[in-house]
């Protein structure tokens, strides 16, 4: 450790007991051995932090480490488990004030959004704790003397990679059901973001799971990421980012081979038609795309408006969001914050560039608010493109910022024909009032969430994933026990006499 800000080391020092950052593997910290990583604050650009990437040796330890916590914690009564996450849930809670303004010192996200997030993330600890002893298996009717049943049984360590845009939802998101299922985890949090991530580790050890079983690692992917799928230790690959870094880990994991899970990205499509509702349309539109500075997987980053009603939607739209208070995060009137980081703030940039070159109009936005020129941060302001075509790069890839593509449409059918034309497939929405159309569209859209008249709403109770290029599996709900189990077929012999023997048969 080099440098800190007084603050981050003060919030540090509150929630972790230690001012610097560090992996925390084991109930313990473990500084890094290879290259120097800085976190930099995005509203300012300046650094506030350095340190170490871990590197393979805590790769190594905290592997070691989930491993036999592991045993340890399956070795307990599902009730005791339960018990010990809804604890961990109740310390997230207690913890809150700080831990959200860590986060939002970290990531440049509003307090006024990160002020929520503890709970939100408490929420995830306390409905998988109610899992645990209702993870059951199944006996099954072979035709033969046995007593046939299932065991769905941990998988053992599990290698979880997070991203930079929101730390601690995913962290949370991915560690509650992992732990829920009986595994340990090897957390590696986003190089440019991983004081969130940490403090959590440290809370579920002061819940009372097993010292060691929620590793936290603080290092880049390309070396302390790779070590981690490598692992002989490793069972299972869970990853949250682009799609090109998940395909990547995909087929390094099939090497063991070993499964994964993948929470990649997406090109959303919102779908506005003439009959909705179109203030609530447009406001929908706007917290679709414009939320955490549009740096979500699941942003509605297209907006496809039926020709009838285009001009209306994008005069009100525009107007709207022309006023959007954006600035300094922690200032609790700001809406929209910083973009994360410099070299994310450059692609939006040239991305929104490219698309005027290539004849899309600038409705509003695309430079940084004159209001905050001076800050050093890397602020966007709210971004609309209107006359944007499918072939267009900003109608097809990922921008991951505050940019709003619009396309219009005639037809139903020819809405259905754009949402779909895309390799993503991680969400959608429609606006409408015609009940059968709205569950035409759901039906229609190839997207892994679908919302009717609302955009964005996401809860740990139901599955979330994607289609196509936006990853398989799901993280959330009871479909993502599945992914953190596997199941074991056993077979008891019940006959008094028995024949046994090399091709015995049933019966």
């Amino acid at each position: 450790m080099t440098a800190i800000s007084n603050r981050v080391a003060e919030l540090l020092q509150e929630l972790l007991g230690a001012s610097s950052v560090q992996s925390y593997v084991a109930g313990g910290f473990l500084p890094g051995t290879g290259d120097e990583l800085s976190l930099t604050d995005p509203a300012t650009g300046s650094v506030f932090a350095t340190y170490r990437d871990a590197g393979a040796d805590v790769v190594a330890q905290a592997a070691d480490a989930a491993e036999a916590a592991q045993r340890e914690w399956w070795a307990k009564t599902a009730s005791e488990r339960g018990r010990v996450m809804f604890e961990i849930g109740r310390q997230i809670r207690a913890h809150a004030a700080p831990l959200s303004e860590l986060e939002c010192i970290s990531t440049g996200r509003p307090i006024c959004d990160t002020g929520g997030e503890p709970g939100r993330m408490a929420e995830m600890f306390e409905y998988y704790a109610g899992w645990c002893d209702k993870i059951t298996g199944d006996v099954i009717p072979v035709p033969s003397t046995h007593l046939n049943y299932t065991r769905h049984e941990p998988i053992g360590v599990v290698a979880q990679i997070t991203p930079w845009n929101a730390p601690l939802f995913t962290c949370c998101w991915q560690v509650a059901p992992a732990i829920c299922a009986g595994n340990g985890v090897v957390l590696k949090l986003s190089e440019l973001t991983p004081l969130s991530s940490l403090v959590i580790g440290v809370l579920c050890e002061k819940a009372g799971v097993p010292r060691g079983l929620v590793n936290v690692i603080a290092g880049a992917g390309p070396t302390t990421g790779q070590a981690m799928i490598d692992h002989p230790a490793t069972g299972l690959a869970v990853f949250v980012g682009s799609a090109q870094a998940g395909s990547a880990i995909a087929a390094r994991a099939a090497l063991k081979p070993m499964g994964a899970v993948l929470e990649l990205g997406g090109k959303s499509a919102n779908i506005v038609f003439g009959d909705a509702d179109i203030d609530r349309a447009v406001i929908g539109a706007q917290a679709a795309i414009f939320a955490s500075c549009g740096q979500s997987c699941v942003a509605g980053s297209r907006l496809l408006v039926q020709r009838s009603v285009h001009d209306e939607v994008i005069e009100k739209l525009t107007a709207a969001s022309a006023r959007i208070p954006v600035g300094m995060p922690t200032d609790p009137a700001t809406q929209i914050g910083p973009v994360n980081n410099a070299a994310q703030l450059s692609k939006i940039d040239a991305m929104v560039r490219a698309a005027t070159s290539a004849g899309a109009y600038l409705a509003t936005g695309g430079a940084k608010p004159d209001a905050l020129a001076d800050s050093g941060g890397y602020f966007y302001a709210p971004t609309v493109l209107t006359g944007v075509t499918p072939d267009m790069a900003i109608a097809r890839e990922e921008v991951f910022g505050p940019v709003l593509s619009v396309l219009t449409f005639e037809t139903e059918d020819e809405a259905v024909a754009l949402a779909n034309d895309t390799p993503y497939g991680l969400a959608g929405a429609v606006w409408t009032q015609d009940v059968g159309r709205a569950h035409r569209m759901a039906e229609k859209v190839r997207a892994g969430t679908f919302w009717v008249n609302s955009y964005k709403t996401i809860n740990v109770m139901s599955p979330f994933g994607g289609f196509g290029r936006s990853g398989y599996g799901r993280s959330s709900g009871r479909e993502a026990l599945a992914a953190y189990t596997q199941t074991k077929s056993v077979w008891v012999e019940t006959a008094e006499n028995p024949v046994i023997g090399f091709g015995y048969a049933p019966g």
